[in-house]
């Protein structure tokens, strides 16, 4: 057994004894302040897994006293999907006057060009995104294990 569940026993035994000692009348007041307590552990464990997954490594990172939105914050870009960015959306966006000027200048040959450049442009990029989901390493399942 860890330090962690350790910690908790001893918390939860001295709540129980404390019962004993005070009686039913405390009951109420020493259980909420047992939940209190876990609770806060809990609160403190999200924020630390939420913080190493977020990491400063990638500027996004939670900083103390930084404002929100601003770098170091834990404010990260919006993204599109599960995972997915923005460069889908906006390729198809420009994709529209592309294929007008490709079309209009070079016909069915420069409509291809333009867009064999914009699926290639999205495939790379998608393909680099799942690389860089496979080097990264796996979070444990559950910190009770």
């Amino acid at each position: 057994m860890d330090t962690r569940q350790d910690d908790l026993r001893r918390d939860l035994d001295a709540t129980l004894q404390a019962r004993k000692e005070l009686g039913k009348e405390y009951e109420s007041e020493l259980v909420d302040s047992f939940l209190a307590r876990l609770d806060a552990r809990l609160d403190a464990r999200v924020e630390r897994r939420v913080s190493e997954r977020l990491g400063p490594a990638d500027g996004y990172g939670p900083a103390a006293g930084a404002p929100y939105g601003a770098p170091g914050h834990g404010h990260r870009p919006r993204r599109f999907g599960r995972g997915g960015s923005r460069l889908p959306v906006v390729s198809m966006a420009l994709g529209i006057p592309l294929s007008a000027i490709s079309g209009g200048t070079a016909g069915f040959w420069g409509l291809l060009v333009c867009w064999t450049g914009i699926v290639g442009v999205n495939v790379s990029a998608a393909l680099a995104e799942r690389v860089e989901e496979r080097r990264r390493p796996s979070a444990p399942r559950s910190e009770w294990d």
